[in-house]
């Protein structure tokens, strides 16, 4: 440890990466115990708000497009199938830029990374907005979603680096509320913009993203010995003497502990299909429930706007019962905790299915139970992935348990779109019930693992 850990695993390695992303080197070692601990909890506080905000306001020019899709339909007469396509090519480029992102994300400094990502995101969306071609719509949002992929693996690297793992579950599940805090700000006033001109969907949370792209660089900072600090397993006497504490991977020790911990894992792979499954449901009922209630229910755009707003509302709440039930219950056994919440978000799932529409309270409480028991395992799906890869290689394991999530929307968007067209609501319906049903089952395989993985020296060797 001391000073020669450096945050800046690839220091010596840093050909592959724009030098603009490059981490700041490791400061003089604060020496007085009361200025760390001073420090240590004026920047834990910082990192975590600002990557929450900051995330927030990706959700402001990433989850628009559901709240505007009717209105685009009437307006430009595209069609549901056309509409779910834009939802996957964003989703399957979201994913796949995730999962490489996460490599660069792991040995970057979030503040230029993540900062750099909603400027192209909002740039993305004034495109978008400035449009009317199907062509130039796919084109726009796809874009969109590569530079989405920028914004979680800086968020990544911060928290596992911020946040020892007895604290993890925890923390994780505070900052994930970021999701749902973005995505039920953008559904409460979205619909309504729509109703005024669909375009305004784009174009307001654009210029919020632009500001927030300035308040990310501002406020946020790269990991703990970059400002004098030691690392946070020190910090907080979670300190074992084992290579996680000796020293950092160089570049071809990273690629080894990526293909041991991450590529070569059963669990990581079972994780990463359970994520498959969650991301179905989720965005399933988050891209399609507006159109649904309002098209099937008869539901007022602006009204199916607020109830799906409380859909991420209950989210919040979800995430942060899940957290403090992991770390506390489960004793940092993410996947029970996961198996049991999916198993309830399965049943009201099938309630919503059943008497949606028959009254605006009725779907608003069933759709605020699927958001509770659905973004548990969404946020803890990142917190078994960091356990089993450790901070060192957290932003890639959660890259590709990431890009199976949004390989999903190949489903979640264009495909029950064509599904809705071709055979009803129904049919779509029952594939989703089976989807969250096939995910508690694989989140029950997760049942075993512990949060107390750590690395090897075989890990590090060259």
């Amino acid at each position: 440890m001391g000073e020669k850990e450096s945050t800046n695993d690839c220091t010596n390695n840093n050909h592959g990466l724009l030098r603009i992303f490059l981490p700041p080197p490791n400061a003089p070692r604060l020496t007085s115990p009361e200025e760390v601990q001073e420090t240590y909890r004026y920047w834990r506080f910082r990192v975590l708000s600002t990557t929450m905000i900051g995330y927030a306001i990706f959700y402001f020019v990433r989850k628009n497009l559901s709240l505007a899709i009717p209105a685009i339909e009437a307006d430009l007469g595209i069609s549901k199938a056309d509409l779910g396509l834009f939802l996957t090519l964003h989703g399957v480029l979201y994913g796949i830029s995730k999962f490489f992102n996460g490599f660069l994300g792991d040995r970057s400094n979030p503040r230029t990374f993540m900062a750099t990502g909603l400027l192209l995101s909002a740039a993305m969306n004034i495109c978008f907005g400035l449009s009317s071609a199907i062509t130039a719509f796919g084109i726009f949002w796809m874009l969109n979603g590569w530079a989405q992929g920028m914004g979680f693996p800086p968020c990544a690297r911060s928290i596992t680096h911020w946040f020892s793992p007895g604290e993890r579950a925890t923390k994780f599940s505070i900052w994930n509320t970021s999701h749902s805090i973005g995505a039920a700000i953008i559904a409460a006033f979205g619909g309504y913009l729509a109703m005024v001109d669909w375009r305004l969907c784009f174009f307001v949370p654009a210029g919020i993203a632009i500001a927030g792209a300035i308040f990310i660089y501002a406020r946020l900072r790269d990991t703990p010995p970059s400002l004098g600090l030691p690392p946070v397993e020190e910090f907080k006497g979670e300190l074992n003497k084992t290579a996680e504490t000796m020293r950092p991977p160089t570049e071809p020790a990273f690629k080894l502990l990526v293909m041991r911990r991450i590529f070569m894992n059963p669990m990581m792979w079972i994780l990463a299909s359970a994520n498959f499954f969650v991301y179905i449901v989720r965005y399933a009922l988050f891209d399609w429930g507006p159109t649904y209630l309002h098209q099937a229910k008869g539901v007022e755009l602006g009204h199916a706007g607020l109830v799906m707003a409380s859909f991420e509302i209950s989210g919040i709440v979800g995430m942060l019962v899940g957290g403090v039930v992991t770390d506390k219950i489960f004793r940092g056994h993410a996947g029970r905790a996961s198996a049991v919440y999916m198993a309830l978000c399965t049943l009201f799932v099938f309630l919503f299915w059943k008497t949606a529409g028959d009254s605006l309270l009725l779907s608003s409480l069933l759709l605020c139970g699927i958001g509770f028991f659905i973004y548990g395992p969404q946020c803890l799906v990142g917190v078994i992935a960091a356990n089993l890869s450790t901070k060192r290689a957290a932003a890639s394991a959660i890259g590709l348990t990431g890009l199976f999530g949004y390989i999903s929307t190949i489903f979640s968007g264009w495909g029950l779109g064509y599904i809705v067209d071709h055979s009803g609501w129904d049919f779509g319906f029952q594939l989703v019930v089976l989807s969250a049903v096939i995910a508690t089952v694989l989140f029950l395989f997760l049942w075993k693992v512990s949060p107390k993985t750590e690395l090897t020296v075989s890990d590090l060797q060259q």
